[in-house]
Parts: C-alpha cells; sequence; structure tokens
C-alpha cells in the first residue's frame, strides 16, 4: 500500500514534475503560466498562508474531483484546490492550474452547489487565460503580480500576491471577462453534475452581506446583480443545458 502524501505534499510534486518535462512540450504562454503558478505557490508557502492540514479538504476535495473532471480537458494542466488561510470568504486561480479557496469562504458557502459555482468560476479563469492575456504589458512574470491582486482583491492575502513584483497600476478585471468566467463556469457546473444556480444565489448573498464585512472574492469585479442577470439569462437562453436545475435555493445540498 503507497503511504498518503498530504494535499500540500502531492500539489507540490505535481508542480515540479514539469521540471523532467522538456520545455519544448510547452509553448511559450505555457511556460510562462506554469512558472508564475510555481513562484505563486513558493511565496504563499513561505508565507505560511497554505494551509495543508484541514477539515475542510474532506468537504473541498470530493467536490474539486467532479469539477476537475470536467475542467481539466480544457486546460494544458490538471486543476489542483488548496485552502489558505485569509479573513475573507474568497476564492483566486493562478495561471498554471492552481485554485485557491480561503478557509473563510469554507465557511461562507451554504452548500455545495455554491462552493461548487465558485470553483467552476475561477477554474474558467485559467482555462481563458485570463491573467496572460488581460493586458499585454502585464505578460512578464515581474508585472502579472498586479492582475492577480486585482482578482483576488484588496484583503492581505493580495499583498501577499502583489508581492510578486507588481506595481499598482494593473488593470482591473473588466466585465467582460467576469461575464466570460461566469458563462464558462456554469456549463463547467453544470457538466460536473452542479446545480449552475449556486453561482447566483452566492452572488445574492453576498449583495446582501452588511457593507462593513470584506467581501473580497466580488472586490473590483463587476456590480453582483448584473452578473446574477447575465446568468439567469444565459440560464433561460439554453434550457436543454441548465433546464433540468432548480432556482430554488431551497433545493440546495447542504455541506
Amino acid at each position: 500500500m503507497f503511504a498518503r502524501l498530504s494535499t500540500a505534499a502531492t500539489l507540490l510534486l505535481a508542480l515540479f514534475a514539469t521540471s523532467v518535462v522538456p520545455a519544448s512540450a510547452y509553448t511559450q504562454q505555457q511556460q510562462q503560466e506554469l512558472a508564475i503558478g510555481k513562484q505563486e505557490y513558493q511565496q504563499l508557502s513561505q508565507q505560511g498562508k497554505i494551509v495543508t492540514q484541514s477539515r475542510y479538504y474532506n468537504i473541498l476535495n470530493p467536490i474539486a474531483r467532479r469539477i476537475a473532471q470536467v475542467a481539466d480537458k480544457q486546460y494544458f494542466m490538471p486543476f489542483h484546490f488548496l485552502l489558505v488561510n485569509d479573513g475573507a470568504p474568497n476564492a483566486f486561480s493562478v495561471p498554471g492550474g492552481n485554485v485557491y479557496v480561503t478557509m473563510s469562504m469554507m465557511t461562507f458557502a451554504q452548500n455545495k452547489e455554491e462552493l461548487a459555482g465558485v470553483l467552476c468560476h475561477e477554474t474558467a479563469h485559467d482555462i481563458h487565460h485570463d491573467v496572460v492575456n488581460l493586458n499585454p504589458k502585464y505578460q512578464t512574470i515581474g508585472l502579472v503580480g498586479g492582475i492577480l491582486g486585482a482578482l483576488v482583491g484588496n484583503s492581505g492575502l493580495a499583498q501577499t500576491v502583489i508581492g510578486l513584483g507588481a506595481n499598482a497600476e494593473a488593470d482591473k478585471f473588466s466585465r467582460q471577462v467576469e461575464t466570460n468566467a461566469d458563462h464558462t463556469g456554469a456549463y463547467i457546473c453544470a457538466r460536473a453534475g452542479y446545480n449552475p444556480w449556486g453561482m447566483v444565489w452566492l452572488m445574492k448573498r453576498f449583495e446582501t452581506k452588511p457593507s462593513g464585512v470584506p467581501l473580497e472574492m466580488l472586490s473590483n469585479h463587476p456590480r453582483d446583480d448584473h452578473r446574477v442577470s447575465d446568468l439567469e439569462a444565459e440560464f433561460r437562453a439554453d434550457p436543454a443545458t441548465f433546464g433540468r436545475f432548480n432556482p430554488n435555493p431551497s433545493s440546495a445540498t447542504p455541506l
């Protein structure tokens, strides 16, 4: 019987396994994305942000595995999902296939559908190569942290991300970029068997959260009501894909 590795150890092996693959096996952009992912993992690890052992992995991992079965086919690297310490409910993806979920998000999400919606949305950002495609002037490892910071928000975790060497001039994610990630994320959820209405339920709860509470997941993003209406229109436009899913939160599956 093989010894079981911790989640962090497994990811670390996956991250550096690419070193035995010739660089020529990847395109220039893929090499860049892998380098960004490794650098970000190392920095978060050095800062003690990565959670290696937690009962919340028992909740996260089964959902993540089902989503990865769909999302992995659309990206050049398999996706890995890690918990990180931060005080705000948040999740963010980094080029190379790493999706980080804060411990606060694990307590803020009320059901499997909401959590799945977050994960599906974040994998979509990598599938679209948003970080490296958002603005050509940031297509260097030294500056891409600014865009990552815009994605993460203004929390302490964001400062770690921005510490990659970027400045505060990174452009905010446009509404179209987020809308595209919502669109792709909804289809990933549906194909993984998770009700994509969970994305809507979560956004609506963010809208009603007291203003004094930092909601970093939606920081620098389009207004939540616009994203909700766009998703609702998407679901109505494709009943063959989304018609089988119940829009009522009472149908949700508890975590």
